[in-house]
């Protein structure tokens, strides 16, 4: 009788297959999975959240006009006819190069999964630019769980102004700090005023909505640098006739509960009174590039991001591929387009590599830069396609209504968010403006419950050295 292990009844059968494993579900991480369809390989993500999430329009959730399902699908939803893909929960926490196994964590426990080939689009997240203190009294903008949390911050602020009696505190709760001049928070700030001022003007009794104030700071001198001197400045021009205070030259030194502290341009310092504080400024990669640079030597730069080669793979390893905002190559921006392109050249490296070992390198990835859209208020945006063709206006808000309608996924989704954005800009309604005190707390309560699981596990390390 032989000692082996059983086989599995089909190993024999079947001959093995090129095992791809992509880290993460974002735009690069699903644009590379179906594009891996109907080829040879088994292709499995590994997510620490069950959606893809179409981070561009989380604004809209944080201030009423969608519901977080429209905007984030379930993965395996979107690849249940995919029969060569698998989704994994987990959170991942190791790369081993070497052995070429990806291990994650999940509330049943840890996993580890071996690949051939790996796809690392783990994405990036709020840099607070090493105050990360700051974070517990003003949410960035990536995840579901931020958008939630600033739909009860912010309609919960109208809420507890009602019901005070201080002028000062009144004007406390309805004074809303956005920190970030680019497309998040010029978006962000143009929505809390359009609700303060429209939205719930006629719904309270004893405030006047309309006289909340709503700020954008920028350590930058101007508005959507990226965008140009010209669509900048008509973008703020539009936010200042609004009400907003654009406030530029202005750096944040410290956020607390009550307040947000500012250098104003002439270094004098300044304390502006706010309960309510959005965060959209700066982003830092998932510390994955960093674990991966250390193991193979890779360069990373001051945002965690990982230098790659031309063909988005690591210096001395083709196996591994790092692409979306976790990567940097040829300073290309940290937008969904390249994590798309990205993803989808990535795939078809794979599947050319297989098809043709050994043979020809495909030629060196090339972002094709589509443009940069923005909202600035209903029925205005700024869009910029390249240097000559720059539009500002109706017909730039009619554009970016067409191209977010297409790239969102799922035909229910398009339709309940047409829905939804008829009823926003027509009417000026919110349909989604239900909020809980659960929103609010959630995260910082699993932040804390994560600090102390973390200290917890260094203390039992600790005595067990000892």
């Amino acid at each position: 009788m032989s000692n082996q292990p059983a086989q599995p009844r089909d190993a024999a059968a079947k001959p093995a297959r090129e095992r791809v494993v992509i880290i993460g579900s974002g735009f690069g991480g699903l644009f590379a999975a179906r594009k891996l369809a109907h080829t040879g390989v088994d292709v499995t993500i590994i997510a620490k959240t069950s959606h893809h999430l179409f981070q561009p329009l989380l604004y809209q959730v944080a201030t009423g006009v969608l519901s977080q399902g429209e905007i984030a699908p379930a993965t395996r939803e979107i690849l249940r006819g995919q029969k060569n893909a698998r989704v994994m929960l987990g959170d991942v926490t190791q790369i081993d190069v070497e052995a070429k196994t990806v291990t994650s964590q999940s509330p049943v426990g840890e996993a580890v999964t071996s690949y051939d080939t790996l796809v690392v689009a783990a994405g990036a997240g709020q840099s607070y630019f090493g105050n990360d203190h700051f974070s517990e009294f003003a949410p960035g903008m990536k995840s579901i769980d931020d958008a939630l949390e600033l739909r009860g911050r912010i309609f919960g602020a109208f809420e507890m102004a009602e019901v005070l009696q201080d002028p000062e505190e009144i004007q406390q709760w309805l004074t809303f700090v956005v920190v970030g001049a680019g497309p998040t928070g010029v978006e962000m700030a143009g929505q809390i005023a359009e609700l303060a001022h429209s939205t719930l003007k006629r719904d309270f009794r004893r405030i006047d909505p309309t006289k909340a104030r709503v700020l954008l700071l920028d350590a930058a001198p101007a508005v959507l640098p990226p965008f140009g001197e010209k669509l900048g400045k008509k973008a703020q021009a539009q936010l200042e006739r609004m009400g907003v205070e654009v406030q530029l030259d202005v750096k944040v030194v410290n956020v607390d509960e009550e307040a947000v502290d500012v250098i104003d341009p002439d270094g004098s310092p300044r304390r502006i009174q706010t309960r309510t504080k959005v965060w959209a400024a700066g982003v830092q990669a998932s510390p994955l590039g960093q674990q991966l640079a250390e193991q193979t030597g890779a360069e990373t730069d001051r945002a965690g991001r990982v230098m790659v080669e031309e063909d988005c793979t690591l210096p001395g390893h083709p196996e591994i591929f790092v692409i979306g905002d976790m990567m940097s190559l040829k300073r290309y921006p940290g937008v969904a387009q390249v994590a798309m392109q990205q993803g989808k050249y990535a795939a078809k490296t794979i599947t050319h590599r297989i098809k043709h070992p050994g043979g020809e390198k495909l030629p060196a990835f090339e972002y094709f830069d589509k443009g940069s859209m923005a909202t600035v208020s209903r029925f205005h945006a700024v869009a910029k396609i390249n240097d000559r063709i720059q539009l500002s206006g109706f017909f730039a808000w009619l554009a970016w209504l067409g191209v977010h309608i297409v790239y969102l996924i799922g035909f229910k989704n398009r339709v309940t968010t047409l829905l939804h954005w008829t009823v926003t800009f027509i009417g000026r309604g919110r349909s989604e403006r239900a909020v809980t005190d659960q929103q609010v707390v959630a995260r910082m309560a699993l932040h804390r419950e994560k600090l102390a699981t973390e200290a917890e596990q260094a203390q039992t390390a600790e005595n067990g050295a000892a």
